[in-house]
């Protein structure tokens, strides 16, 4: 939740020609993480879970990419896209390691 915070004030200085671009497509990105977990979360099964956590994973790589392409054309500060890009990987390893312990075999 709080990548998409920061991504929202990050985003807040793009050009207002990619409010509708790049603006629009990071701002979805990040949302659709906690959004595809907590929809998951509440789905009967396991197997569901699983997916909606592949579905956030993409969309973190989704915004990774985007964060980059955002630094590429210099909408924001090297420091600024290697802090979100910090906390897309902390993000990352977090739902890796949730994928990781749901997928375990249970000894029943």
């Amino acid at each position: 939740m709080q990548l998409v915070t920061n991504v929202y004030a990050m985003t807040e200085h793009f050009p207002k020609h990619e409010m509708f671009g790049l603006t629009s497509q990071l701002r979805r990105a990040t949302v659709s993480v906690p959004s595809n977990i907590a929809e998951g979360q509440g789905r009967d099964s396991p197997k569901e879970f699983l997916h909606h956590l592949s579905i956030a994973y993409g969309s973190l790589m989704e915004a990774e990419t985007q964060v980059q392409i955002a630094s590429n054309l210099t909408y924001i500060g090297k420091t600024d896209a290697g802090n979100l890009l910090a906390q897309c990987d902390e993000v990352g390893r977090l739902l890796n390691g949730l994928l990781r312990s749901l997928r375990k075999p249970t000894g029943n």
